[in-house]
């Protein structure tokens, strides 16, 4: 038994399909198949179910999956003592965001640490908040930018910055005329009840941004008129800069446009917490420890 194996099993899992676990594991799907096929066969049990729609644990896989992925955790925090002794000289840490904020965050975070340990690879992994307390319940990252709160862990959390959702519209889009100016400064604030006879762009339901707005409109006790609920966050604010209706988002992901422009929704604004979380565990490697530091240094002053 190897731990690439074990690692092949435990893809194929997470992603539920050959071909899926294949472009992860950047395998051919024949190839996928036939491991799988010929690594049941050793075994004497199958461990997946095959269906129409993909595969998906027998009874026996999810003893053997579940036992896999303890193995390969510990696996990697024995790696991750044995690199601290180095001085952070080499070694990875793996680190979870949303792919909406990867895209505004992960650039500065990444030349900061990097520029400060050149040895130390980080992996990324994109998911949403929820996923992501999932992974790191499990133990398959090392640390992750969330949003609160989470359900599951509750005291492994460190607070990072305060994030506003916004409205993101067209600057031509009729609700500006429902907007006001925030004394003392440039921006706008909007009732959101005032939005009631407008078209949104909504993300998906199980995703933090899309549970937010949905709360907004049972608060307001308004109908939600939308044509398009389970877009990305990132396509849900170009089409709204676009004109095509409005949507949400945060202000740490919202970039200044000519066309664009992000309403605080009602005069106080409607905020959520942002934080550092890392696994259940006794040991948190120096890598992690240092990765969080720098993001603590380059998003927490932000």
């Amino acid at each position: 038994m190897h731990l690439k194996e074990l690692n092949y099993i435990v893809t194929l899992a997470d992603e539920q399909s050959i071909s899926r676990a294949a472009d992860k594991l950047y395998m051919a799907q024949s190839s996928l198949s036939q491991f799988l096929q010929q690594y049941e066969s050793e075994l004497g049990i199958e461990l997946f179910v095959r269906t129409s729609k993909g595969i998906r644990p027998t009874a026996a896989g999810k003893v053997f999956i579940d036992n896999a992925r303890s193995i390969l955790m510990h696996y990697r925090l024995v790696q991750n003592e044995l690199w601290d002794m180095a001085k952070l000289e080499g070694g990875n840490v793996i680190l979870g965001i949303s792919s909406f904020r990867a895209k505004y965050m992960l650039p500065k975070i990444l030349t900061s640490f990097r520029q400060k340990y050149p040895k130390v690879q980080v992996d990324i992994v994109e998911a949403n908040s929820m996923a992501l307390e999932d992974m790191l319940v499990e133990g398959s990252i090392d640390i992750a930018i969330v949003a609160l709160p989470l359900t599951r862990l509750a005291h492994e959390v460190e607070f990072l910055k305060r994030d506003e959702v916004f409205l993101i519209a067209n600057r031509d889009h009729p609700i500006m005329k429902a907007a006001h100016r925030r004394e003392g400064t440039p921006h706008y604030w909007v009732d959101f009840k005032d939005t009631a006879e407008f078209e949104y762009i909504l993300s998906d339901y199980d995703t933090i941004l899309g549970s937010i707005s949905r709360q907004q409109f049972k608060k307001a006790g308004i109908k939600q008129i939308a044509h398009y609920t389970n877009i990305t966050a990132d396509l849900a604010a170009a089409m709204a800069r676009e004109g095509l209706g409005l949507a949400f988002t945060y202000h740490s992901c919202a970039e200044p446009y000519e066309d664009a422009v992000y309403l605080s929704i009602g005069e106080e604004g409607v905020y959520l917490n942002l934080a550092l979380a890392h696994p259940y565990s006794t040991y948190q490697s120096k890598a992690a420890k240092a990765l969080g530091q720098v993001i603590q240094e380059v998003v927490g002053m932000g």
